[in-house]
Order: C-alpha cells, then sequence, then structure tokens
C-alpha cells in the first residue's frame, strides 16, 4: 500500500469544557505540520464555540459543520465539526464555570464514546473539562477516567502520563491523600504493575523496565517512619517478579523520578496521584515570569484498561486564560499524534483505505 492510500484513523477530539482553553488548543493543534498526513481528526463540539476559538487563535481555517465523521473534508485549512449544537452562545461566560458547559462537555464525551463503540470513530482524545462544571450538571465522578471506566464496565484501570520517554503511571487516582493510603493493598498494587507491563509491551516496549515508589520518607527506612512499604508494597513486588516482570521497589520516591528520567526505567508505578503528577507536570509545564503564563504545556494521559483508545492533554481548563487565544497547544498535538500510535500498534479489523 503506497503512503498516500494508507488508512489515516479517524480521531474524534472533544472539546472539554467550553468556557475554557478546550476549544482553542483543539483548533490550534488541528494546524500542527503533517497532523492530516497520520489521522483525520475532527472536532466534537459547538458550532458556537468553535467559531469564537478560531477567531481568538487567529488562525485561517474554514468550519466544516458535519451530522456525522464520514462526512467530513479532513484536509489543512478546514476544521471538521460534529456539531452538538448543545451551548447558548448568549449565556457563555469565558472564564466562568456553569451547569450548561459542564453539561456539555460530558455530552461531548458520551458522543465520542458512542461513535467508538459503534466503530464509527477509531479513537477519542479529550479536552479538559472542570470537575466542579460537570458537579453541578450531575456528575458523580471526578474526571474523565472514572467517567470512561463506569460507561465502558471497566473495573481495573489507570492513567499513564507521558512526557517523551518518562511515564509515569498510578494505583489511586482521584481520591484524598488519606483515602489514598487507606486503599492501598498488595493485590491491587500487584495489578497496576501487570497493566503497566502489558500496556507498555502493547507500546512496543519488549521488556519494561518498571519501578514501584515507596510511600513514605526514604521508603520507610526500615519501619522508622512508616511499615507501608514492608507490609503491602514490597509482597507485591516481590510476587510481580514471581511473575517475571522486571520490576524493583519500593525505591525511595525522592530519587525513583529523577532515575526514571535519566533512562533507568521505563515506567514508575507511584501509589497516589500526586505523587506521580507532580515530577510530570515539573518536567512538562514551564512557567515565564515575565509573561505570567505557561509558555509550555507538554505531557499527555492515556488510559489504561479500557477496550477503546482514549488520550487527552494533561492539563486543565486554564480558566483564567480562557478566550484570550494565548493557550499552547502542544499537549493536544502530542494526544492526538500517541493516539494514532496506539491505533497503530492494536489488532484492529481491516479497514478500507482513505479516499483523498
Amino acid at each position: 500500500m503506497s503512503e498516500s492510500s494508507k488508512y489515516r484513523p479517524l480521531i474524534g477530539i472533544t472539546t472539554g469544557d467550553p468556557a475554557g482553553i478546550g476549544p482553542e488548543v483543539a483548533v490550534k493543534a488541528l494546524q500542527a505540520k503533517g497532523l492530516y498526513d497520520l489521522c483525520r481528526p475532527f472536532i466534537i463540539g459547538d458550532a458556537g464555540v468553535i467559531q469564537p476559538a478560531v477567531r481568538a487563535v487567529k488562525i485561517n481555517a474554514a468550519i466544516n459543520a458535519v451530522s456525522q465523521p464520514k462526512n467530513g473534508i479532513y484536509q489543512p485549512g478546514t476544521i471538521d465539526l460534529l456539531d452538538m449544537q448543545n451551548v447558548d452562545g448568549s449565556k457563555l461566560q469565558k472564564k466562568q464555570i456553569s451547569r450548561m458547559t459542564g453539561k456539555a462537555s460530558l455530552e461531548y464525551i458520551h458522543k465520542a464514546i458512542d461513535l467508538t463503540l459503534d466503530q464509527t470513530i477509531d479513537a477519542i482524545v479529550t479536552g479538559p473539562i472542570h470537575k466542579v462544571a460537570i458537579h453541578l450538571a450531575g456528575c458523580q465522578f471526578a474526571g474523565h477516567t472514572e467517567i470512561f471506566s463506569d460507561r465502558l464496565g471497566v473495573k481495573e484501570f489507570s492513567s499513564m502520563m507521558i512526557i517523551d520517554n518518562f511515564r509515569v503511571m498510578h494505583v489511586t487516582l482521584h481520591t484524598s491523600l488519606k483515602n489514598a493510603i487507606a486503599s492501598l493493598d498488595k493485590i491491587g498494587i500487584l495489578k497496576m504493575i501487570r497493566l503497566a507491563n502489558q500496556s507498555l509491551k502493547e507500546m512496543g516496549i519488549e521488556n519494561p523496565r518498571i519501578a514501584v515508589p515507596g510511600l513514605n520518607p526514604h521508603s520507610g527506612d526500615d519501619g522508622l517512619f512508616g511499615d507501608e512499604e514492608e507490609k503491602i508494597i514490597t509482597p507485591a513486588i516481590e510476587a510481580a517478579k514471581a511473575e517475571g516482570i522486571t520490576v524493583e521497589g519500593p525505591v525511595p520516591p525522592d530519587s525513583v523520578f529523577i532515575k526514571a528520567r535519566g533512562g533507568k526505567y521505563d515506567i514508575v508505578v507511584a501509589l497516589y496521584h500526586d505523587q506521580g503528577h507532580i515530577p510530570g507536570k515539573f518536567l512538562g509545564w514551564e512557567w515565564n515570569e515575565g509573561l505570567q503564563r505557561y509558555t509550555a504545556m507538554r505531557g499527555v494521559t492515556i488510559v489504561l484498561g479500557l477496550p477503546i483508545i482514549r488520550t487527552n492533554p494533561d492539563h486543565g481548563t486554564a480558566l483564567e486564560i480562557a478566550g484570550e487565544g494565548i493557550a499552547n497547544s502542544e499537549a493536544m498535538e502530542d494526544a492526538i499524534k500517541l493516539a494514532v500510535q496506539i491505533y497503530e500498534r492494536r489488532p484492529r479489523p481491516e479497514r478500507p483505505v482513505t479516499a483523498d
């Protein structure tokens, strides 16, 4: 098959909360050089939100509103949009949390899941949602990961943050630190080590090198600062080793991420949300003191354990700069490219070539 006739996967991009930067980074990302050679990206959102976003970021692109993805043009210079028509433009206020925008962002997600389950599209990239807004709209979950796992009936899942060759996943996700510590057990940690091993193999890493940090300072210092390492973490690691998994730990949490960044490990299985997210964002985000804003926001998250492909840029709605056209789209671009890479590696039904 020639390069020009190669099947380009359909990637649905939800805009996230209409009051945040999601619409802007979505339309910006579609201007990335070579993106349309890799895939056929389209936005799931609202024309009344996307049109102002195009003006805000000052790009020259036509909006092609469609009722179904097969009607897209999928060529540079055109933004194909599945218009949900669920935002009242006269009531939309950028930078503001509201039930309307929370409800809309949830509808984008569920529409994307519907399209993936019926094999209309090949993967989903989600823009940032606001936890308070979706709660105002009646959602009981803390974020995308929980929404997807509940909708798809998945019990064993986690999220992986990726910045270049630095990867981190989490045993516990969006919960208080107190609850996270209380919920840790040998079986849960072992399951996440297995999931990390399996997922990296799917990404092409033949023998993943996995690290598990300690929970306590200095990994407990032989019980001096806590006994979770001895009672919970080490038994999980030993069980994983017995299964043939290459895993080390508990590695002191103040050094494990430095080693991972240096190439000693392919992934760190962090024990709670901030243990993994803080070093990840430190590596991927850059704050410009003079401009008083982030000038780089790199980092992509993928949900592991799902039967469908879903990635997202690892940043929030950034309400404080929404509508100003200055949001950085690097992470969204990387999330789209990662979705394509995962699609290309996963077994899938035969698809017809793309008709250009």
